[in-house]
Order: C-alpha cells, then structure tokens, then sequence
C-alpha cells in the first residue's frame, strides 16, 4: 500500500471521479492501492471487474472509484464530504486503515476516522459496507488483533455490510500476491472480487 501512483493509476481516479452519474445510483469506492490497481493494468483490477459484472446484474448503478495508493483514513476523511455531495452514492464501501497500520499510527485514531466516514455516509442516506484488514504482525500481536477487531465491531455498531478480509484465500498464496508481499497480482483480482462481492451485491438491493 506504498504512496506511489503511476500516470495511468492517476488516470484511473481522475477518469472514475468523472464519471458520468446519468445512471438512478451511485457506488463509491473509497480505498487504497487494494482498490486502485497497483502494479498491474488497470482494467485487470477488481473495481473494473465489478464494474464488468454491475453492468450485467445492476446495470442502472455506475461507480466511482475513488482509491488513491497511499491513502490513509485520516486523508480519505477529509476527502469523503465533498464526494458525497458530488456524487450521492446510494452506496459507499470503505476500504481503508491498511496504510495506517502498518505506518503504526493510533488504534483508537484509526477507528475514529472509520467510525466518522461511516456516520458521514449514512448521514448522506447511502448504505456501507466496511471492508477489514488484516496487518503484519509488526507491531506485536496485540495491536494487530485489536486492529482487525475495530473494523467488525463498528461494523455491528453501525449496522453495515461487512468484509471479513479483502484478501482472503488470496495473502497467504504467494503466487497471488506481488513481490512486496502486500498487493494482490492481476491473476488474483476476480478473487478479490469474489470475497467483495456478496456484501456489496446486498448493499446495492438494499438501497434500491
């Protein structure tokens, strides 16, 4: 989850923020690298993906992808406001806290930023599916379990759609993963999809 983005993965916001909204919903993908491509061609990652398949099964809702590399929760919050007024998502997914973690910033600094993100978009009247991370246990342990459990207990908090893990099934094979250990290959994204999907497509009915 490096803070790097090549012309093409800033291509990919620019391009995905201005999307035309003409279609009666809206999904907002705020995330990180999982979520913006990292490393690999653009249209092999999980968010085009799902755009693929949304055009099939909910072809009335466009996306906007939102993930920046590098993106933390602190930065994605102050973001978060003014693409909920651009675009009004009927549905936000929240892909965050990975860049944080492993950067050792606070526990309850982090949670409070995840808890204000969901608060703001359901406020906005769009549904949220919060999508947990599982870090390195760099930091012992302790912090790492205490990490992950924030994201489910905000989840029964709030009442959202919840992801156990982004990448599960897919972080522990290392033919799925790049070299840094830390972003899914391009082979491995319809995967990534899969473990996102169910809890998005619940999401989207939801709201409709």
């Amino acid at each position: 989850m490096k803070k790097f983005m090549t012309l093409s993965h800033i291509l990919l916001v620019v391009v995905s923020l201005y999307t035309s909204t003409s279609a009666s919903q809206t999904l907002l993908i705020l995330g990180d690298s999982l979520s913006a491509s990292y490393n690999i061609p653009l249209e092999k990652g999980w968010v085009p993906l799902l755009e693929e398949r949304l055009q099939n099964e909910f072809p009335d809702i466009s996306v906007v992808n939102a993930s920046i590399s590098g993106e933390t929760t602190g930065n994605a919050l102050k973001r978060l406001p003014a693409l909920l007024d651009k675009f009004s998502p009927s549905t936000v997914v929240i892909e965050l806290g990975g860049n944080d973690g492993l950067r050792g910033f606070k526990l309850a600094q982090i949670k409070q930023n995840l808890e204000q993100m969901i608060t703001l978009s359901k406020q906005s009247g769009a549904n949220v599916v919060l999508t947990g991370i599982h870090i390195p246990p760099n930091y012992g342990p302790a912090y790492t379990q205490i990490f992950y459990n924030a994201y489910k207990n905000l989840s029964e908090q709030y009442q959202t759609e919840f992801v156990p893990f982004i990448l599960k099934d897919i972080g522990e094979d290392p033919d799925l993963m790049q070299a840094d250990g830390v972003h899914p290959t391009a082979e491995a994204q319809p995967k990534v999809l899969e473990n996102m999907w169910p809890h998005i497509k619940r999401a989207l009915k939801s709201a409709q």
